[in-house]
């Protein structure tokens, strides 16, 4: 609660467990003790009763390593409790994209935060732009890269991440974990973003090429039986429309990503520049407003068949799909609106992200859940 800003005090901390101030003062010594928490004895506030200490993730207190995959390039990132961002790093990808060379990039590009951080390192966590089945670890469809089906991609980054050198404050046999980026994106929304208070959260997102989506229920991602829920960049919105890597047509994959901007437009990227950041460019250039409009009405005939399916409470908008809403906030309501079973009356908020670098959040947070359910588990290795 403290990680997700719920707690900023004692008092509120013990309203919210129902516990004893005894116990709950017990509770964050404890945290405190194991250098997760910082405990303000200075009273907060000015209103009835015994004022209370204030609770905060504590400033120097230990952190993991997280790493997502674009098909353009590589980020990177220390990740402190609360969702802080230490050192974000974003480095071009590897001549050679095979799995072991890759993700031998990756592990490194880790190792090397981890040697230059006064902070202890924890964990290390990858987040992928692809489908991940649980719980073995496995990518069923590299598409970007090319990889074999059913690449065991958790027991590769394992390996690699044992191979480098982490420094003398990382922990021993460093434990390390893979993902889909999309739904590590949807974990990061909910915890620190605009899917706070969500019951029932839908992301939908389009990062440097593509379409991911992502759905928390009660906190909770649905992955499904085997990991693979939510691929809702593979649902069809114009059949006659863009090939898509799957081998489909007019998928919202190929249909509302950065390629399908810049073609709508008809215009050519920089390949010196990073395409997502171009593709921001573009959604905002009046002269590509037709370009805009255009993957607008495709975005919005994708989310009112997800809406008819899945009923969220919200709706959350990442990568280019963000700039999507920006431009034309109307438009896009409009067309989920009269696309949706329950039409305007049941209209469902869409509302941008507000977590920069949701990705590398979220892989934090997938490092971290082991520690977020048993903090003593940091006084190990």
């Amino acid at each position: 609660m403290v990680h997700t800003g719920q707690a900023p005090t004692r008092s509120a901390l013990t309203g919210a467990l129902e516990v004893t101030r005894a116990t709950a003062g017990a509770v964050t010594g404890e945290l405190e003790a194991l250098g997760l928490i910082s405990v303000d004895s200075r009273p907060a506030g000015g209103g009835r009763g015994r004022p209370s200490h204030r609770l905060a993730v504590a400033e120097n207190g230990p952190v993991v390593l997280a790493a997502q995959l674009h098909s353009d390039g590589i980020s990177v990132a220390a990740v402190g409790l609360g969702g802080e961002l230490v050192d974000p790093r974003h480095l071009p990808l590897p001549a050679d994209t095979s799995p072991a060379r890759l993700l031998g990039a990756v592990a490194e590009a880790g190792a090397a935060l981890a040697r230059a951080s006064r902070r202890r390192v924890l964990a290390f966590a990858l987040a992928l732009p692809n489908p991940v089945t649980e719980p073995d670890g496995t990518a069923l469809a590299a598409l970007h890269f090319g990889w074999p089906g059913g690449t065991p991609v958790a027991a590769l980054f394992a390996e690699q991440v044992a191979r480098v050198d982490l420094g003398p404050r990382a922990r021993a046999a460093l434990p390390t974990a893979v993902a889909n980026d999309a739904n590590l994106a949807a974990l990061a929304e909910h915890r620190h973003g605009a899917g706070r208070g969500a019951r029932h959260l839908l992301l939908v997102t389009s990062g440097h090429r593509g379409v991911g989506g992502a759905l928390v229920i009660d906190g909770r991602l649905h992955t499904g039986s085997a990991g693979l829920a939510l691929e809702v960049g593979h649902l069809t919105v114009d059949p006659l429309g863009r090939p898509c890597p799957c081998g489909n047509r007019g998928c919202l994959n190929s249909e509302t990503d950065t390629d399908a901007l810049f073609a709508a437009a008809k215009r050519l990227p920089d390949p010196a520049r990073p395409l997502l950041a171009q593709a921001r460019e573009l959604a905002d250039d009046p002269s590509a407003r037709d370009a805009v409009d255009h993957l607008v009405d495709r975005l919005g005939l994708g989310l009112a068949g997800l809406v008819n399916i899945l009923n969220p409470d919200r709706i959350v908008l990442s990568g280019l799909h963000l700039d999507l809403l920006a431009a034309a906030p109307d438009r896009l309501a409009a067309v989920v609106a009269d696309r949706c079973l329950w039409g305007r009356s049941g209209r469902v908020p869409i509302v941008p992200a507000q977590v920069t670098h949701t990705g590398l959040v979220g892989a934090g947070e997938l490092a971290w859940e082991p520690y977020l359910e048993d903090p003593q588990a940091v006084r190990g290795g």
